[in-house]
């Protein structure tokens, strides 16, 4: 894994949201879409959130402060981190995390705050990920057992995939 192109692409996907949220319209911005979902501001809410939540785990891991385990990536977090993409289908957020990371719906304002937060605490790691040991990892819901390259790449790929659930929405809007 190339460290420096997987930090640019996330400080790329940071700047897209960014973008984006300077010209959504207000009063769209907590809207549910008219086909139902999440709306924009759910969506910022989750991805902000699940992005400082793999933070704290990737730091974790490249502080080498995590249970020893012999346990490694399921078969779901294998395909995810090869493919460098979700599955083409759509998939749920396990009981036991959902209610931890539902989303809400945030002002622009707030929204604009996560995105700085979690710019800051990106930076913050990314240069203790090289070095950060292979054997060290913590545990995500539904990948499995993450070591901090792989929660690096996650980061990247989840913030990503969001970035397309944003279009929809938009498409989704502009059928009405």
């Amino acid at each position: 894994m190339n460290i420096v192109k997987e930090r640019q692409a996330i400080d790329a996907a940071l700047d897209s949201y960014r973008k984006q949220l300077d010209l959504l319209p207000c009063e769209l911005f907590d809207t549910t879409p008219p086909t139902g979902g999440w709306s924009y501001a759910e969506v910022y809410d989750h991805i902000m959130k699940a992005s400082l939540g793999s933070s704290i785990a990737l730091e974790r891991c490249t502080h080498n402060n995590c249970p020893p385990t012999n346990k490694g990536v399921t078969f779901a977090g294998w395909y995810l981190l090869l493919m460098e993409s979700f599955p083409p289908f759509k998939t749920k957020v396990p009981k036991s995390v959902a209610a931890k990371v539902a989303p809400r719906k945030i002002d622009k304002e707030e929204a604009r705050n996560l995105i700085i937060k979690t710019r800051k605490r990106i930076e913050g790691i990314a240069g203790l990920v090289k070095n950060a040991p292979a054997e060290t990892r913590w545990q995500h819901p539904r990948m499995g057992m993450l070591n901090a390259q792989q929660w690096f790449k996650f980061i990247r790929i989840h913030l990503q995939h969001h970035l397309k659930q944003l279009d929809r929405i938009k498409n989704n809007f502009s059928k009405k």
